[in-house]
């Protein structure tokens, strides 16, 4: 596969590397990533490291919301890491496009210096969201598990965060009027869903097989119109059935 670097402050295409071509989501193809970032270093810095990924493919680059938008309509990418702060357009606005849009995975890159924005994106439907500085084997974990659909929220950053945002104050509700329509297994897979077990922890917890949870997890999904498990995190704080001080 040919490929095409960009020049700074542009944004480029790229085939991946000959260890990108083990088949890593669920359709069995390799995960394509556009990485969008104001900062040169940065984008470089995360090719480098995902790039050297069996199953993980950098397909492009962009320097701002805008090229953004246009390299997620050419190429299609799984996911895409999305800086908030840039100029022309910020990554709140692209992300929104981006998820309106099409089938794309958003993940967001932050510092947690402007929370309001990781959390309008997390409503908005994003994936979830990684610290800039994170260690090489959190970002190969995050695109996978974003490409895979699942949380990507650590337990206690879940609760601060949206423990500022969301409507908190209220008490929790034994069973909300958004979530009405849930069976009582639902409801109690969904409250662990959002402490943000994964779905082998959420087995173990209610001593089901790991496919009963995803069969619960899916249905969940589709009964409140949700896109993936970061949305039903939201729904779960925000409803007051799960409070960010609850164990």
């Amino acid at each position: 596969m040919t490929s095409t670097s960009s020049t700074s402050g542009s944004a480029g295409t790229s085939g991946g590397s000959s260890a990108s071509s083990t088949a890593s989501d669920p359709d069995g193809r390799p995960i394509s990533v556009l990485i969008v970032d104001d900062q040169r270093l940065v984008r470089a810095g995360f090719r480098v490291i995902l790039a050297s990924e069996p199953g993980i493919v950098v397909v492009g680059e962009a320097a701002d919301g805008l090229q953004a938008i246009e390299l997620v309509r050419v190429l299609s990418p799984a996911v895409v890491l999305m800086d908030i702060r840039m100029p022309n357009m910020d990554g709140l606005a692209a992300a929104r496009r981006i998820i309106d849009g099409g089938d794309s995975r958003v993940l967001i890159l932050t510092t947690f210096d402007a929370d309001e924005y990781v959390y309008e994106t997390l409503r908005m439907g994003a994936s979830g969201f990684l610290l800039k500085d994170a260690p090489p084997d959190q970002l190969i974990a995050a695109v996978r598990c974003s490409a895979a659909g699942d949380a990507l929220i650590d337990p206690s950053i879940t609760r601060r965060l949206i423990g500022r945002f969301a409507h908190a104050a209220r008490p929790a509700a034994l069973q909300p009027a958004p979530l009405k329509g849930l069976t009582q297994r639902e409801l109690d897979v969904l409250r662990l869903v959002a402490r943000g077990l994964t779905n082998a922890e959420i087995a173990a917890d209610l001593v089901v097989e790991e496919s009963t949870v995803k069969t619960h997890v899916s249905r969940i999904l589709m009964k409140l119109s949700l896109r993936d498990r970061v949305q039903a995190v939201v729904v779960a704080y925000e409803s007051g059935f799960v409070r960010p001080d609850a164990p």
